[in-house]
């Protein structure tokens, strides 16, 4: 399944997820499967916990889950986020990504959430001194 981007692509998304997080303590990880037989946010609440995003210092961990042959994809936040924001913080985010989604362009749908999630976390989760980045930015893959 790790064929879905380039590696051009690849890099390009690591590299946009570097970048978002040098603005904010927040941590963002992009999840990449082909079939999702459940409702994306339940499937992403497990990727979530199996990626053990859960256990940020300040529990402000962010996926972007998305499922290329199901077509599905959600955006979920860890308790911290949560705690402060209200239910349609990601709307935008997903509104974003959706339309980029449904022209087909994949690429350019992952990078505008990745940013529009790194500009959302700013307002909440601000850069700290001494922020280390608690997740690896690579890109996962499921089957």
């Amino acid at each position: 399944m790790n064929s879905f981007f380039s590696s051009e692509e690849e890099q390009a998304i690591i590299e946009a997820i570097s970048k978002a997080e040098l603005r904010t303590s927040g941590e963002i990880k992009l999840h990449v499967e082909s079939r999702c037989w459940f409702s994306a946010i339940s499937r992403a609440k497990k990727i979530f916990e199996l990626l053990e995003m859960d256990r940020t210092a300040e529990k402000n961990g962010v996926l972007i889950y998305i499922a290329t042959s199901s077509k599905k994809f959600a955006i979920i936040g860890d308790s911290g986020i949560n705690e402060k924001v209200g239910d349609h913080f990601w709307q935008s985010t997903k509104d974003i990504m959706q339309a980029e989604f449904k022209k087909g362009n994949f690429f350019s749908g992952a990078m505008k959430g990745i940013e529009s999630a790194g500009e959302q976390l700013l307002h909440y989760f601000p850069y700290q001194k001494n922020d280390s980045n608690e997740l690896s930015n690579d890109i996962s893959y499921g089957k």
